[in-house]
């Protein structure tokens, strides 16, 4: 609940003042700690915690908004959720991409929450609206928009598809966050468990909207939901150093050609991949074993395995697979340029003592993964009796003919 949120709002200046003060002290501490320290009479502590907790955690997640000290922030669960704000910057270069300044007219956030992505999205267009069910959510969208510099804005607290059905107004842009979980809180994946359920709004949208962005949990099945939906121009599988977040799809209402995947992972040097739905079912370049002859080996990043496109990076890279499911890759020279992490291979073996012996050496640390290997990294690492860590990278898999090795392989440095 945020009713501490909405009593401080309406609380008096002096007594507000005080509280901010006590944040502004304590902003670094604890929260846990704080909570059995002794405050000052009349100081609403549920508030300075939330506020506190709010901002150690906007540090990371939204630095921006942690330098402007007037900003309000909601219960850490409502934080947790929130975009951050280099996925938001990312879902503005999509809106800036596909549609040009002169039809950036009026856009709508039918799903608010706490307003991360409103606030990136919003300054691009003419006008936009903010929709939002939970009043709390939406005191702190007029408190914190002007904050951050938001202007031509409206803020309507009730249901987002009743806004769209029943003003019947035609937008440039409708954003849309489903929430993820039922009522009972448990989390949900599936399309039509989700509020609201997009399946059930598609011909509204393609009808009210020239562009719908709308924001989906990254363990949803991609396929399905492209099945599912209508009209799906492009597919954004979206990471954040290394951890995949979330997944756009972007409607349209007329939608020409293939899908396109767009797997970006942010914070990091890898490039955009973009490929086709054809390319994406390309049939991969297996090798059947590793030779002398293959020097390099790449391992794809988060978003390329979410939205199964490695296959794809065989034709485009000139790599070759080694195995249909191990989704490891091998050439000859360094690739500059590839969506993932490449290593220089030293050695390989397979798992007979004498050529563990021999590729090892005196090994005593390493990074060690397991990819389509029947054994665990825990088993295995006990087994090779190496310490977690080093410069040293260690793969076990297996080959196209069914054999397991262990590919030694250290880290090629940026060109």
């Amino acid at each position: 609940m945020l009713h501490a949120t909405s009593l401080i709002l309406n609380q008096e200046v002096a007594s507000k003042m005080t509280e901010t003060e006590f944040i502004q002290q304590h902003r670094n501490e604890d929260v846990h700690t704080l909570a059995f320290k002794k405050i000052p009479d009349g100081m609403n502590l549920q508030f300075c915690l939330q506020q506190i907790e709010g901002w150690q955690l906007a540090c990371k997640k939204l630095p921006h908004w942690s330098e402007k000290k007037d900003i309000l922030f909601p219960p850490r669960l409502s934080m947790e959720q929130c975009s951050s704000q280099y996925t938001s910057l990312y879902k503005r270069q999509i809106a800036e991409r596909l549609l040009p300044e002169e039809r950036r007219q009026e856009m709508v956030d039918l799903t608010g929450g706490y307003g991360v992505d409103f606030s990136y999205l919003a300054p691009i267009f003419k006008h936009a609206t903010y929709v939002e069910q939970n009043p709390d959510l939406c005191k702190l969208a007029q408190h914190n928009f002007p904050v951050l510099g938001l202007s031509n804005t409206s803020i309507v607290c009730g249901d987002g598809i009743g806004q769209l059905t029943q003003t019947k107004k035609n937008y440039s842009l409708v954003y849309l966050d489903p929430a993820r979980r039922d009522k009972a809180g448990r989390k949900t994946v599936a399309l039509e468990d989700c509020t609201p359920d997009i399946t059930s709004l598609a011909t509204e949208l393609l009808l009210r909207s020239h562009v719908t962005l709308v924001k989906l949990s990254p363990m949803l099945d991609i396929s399905l939901a492209l099945h599912t939906l209508k009209n799906v121009s492009e597919v954004h599988v979206v990471s954040v150093e290394g951890e995949c977040k979330e997944l756009l799809f972007v409607i349209t209402a007329e939608k020409n050609g293939e899908v396109k995947f767009h797997c970006v992972n942010l914070r990091s040097e890898d490039p955009v991949f973009v490929c086709s739905e054809t390319e994406r079912h390309t049939t991969p370049d297996i090798l059947s074993r590793l030779s002398n002859e293959e020097t390099f080996l790449y391992e794809p990043n988060a978003s390329i395995l979410k939205a199964s496109v490695q296959n794809a990076l065989c034709s485009l890279y000139n790599l070759k697979k080694l195995h249909s499911n191990s989704h490891l890759f091998v050439n000859n020279r360094l690739l500059k340029d590839f969506p993932g992490r490449s290593f220089h291979i030293v050695g390989w073996s397979d798992f007979s003592r004498q050529s563990l012996c021999k590729m090892l050496g005196d090994l005593k640390q390493a990074n060690l993964a397991t990819r389509n290997f029947p054994t665990s990294v825990a088993v295995l690492r006990k087994r090779l009796k190496l310490r977690e860590g080093g410069k040293d990278y260690l793969f076990a898999t297996t080959q196209a003919d069914g054999s397991h090795i262990l590919i030694r392989g250290e880290k090629t440095l940026p060109i």
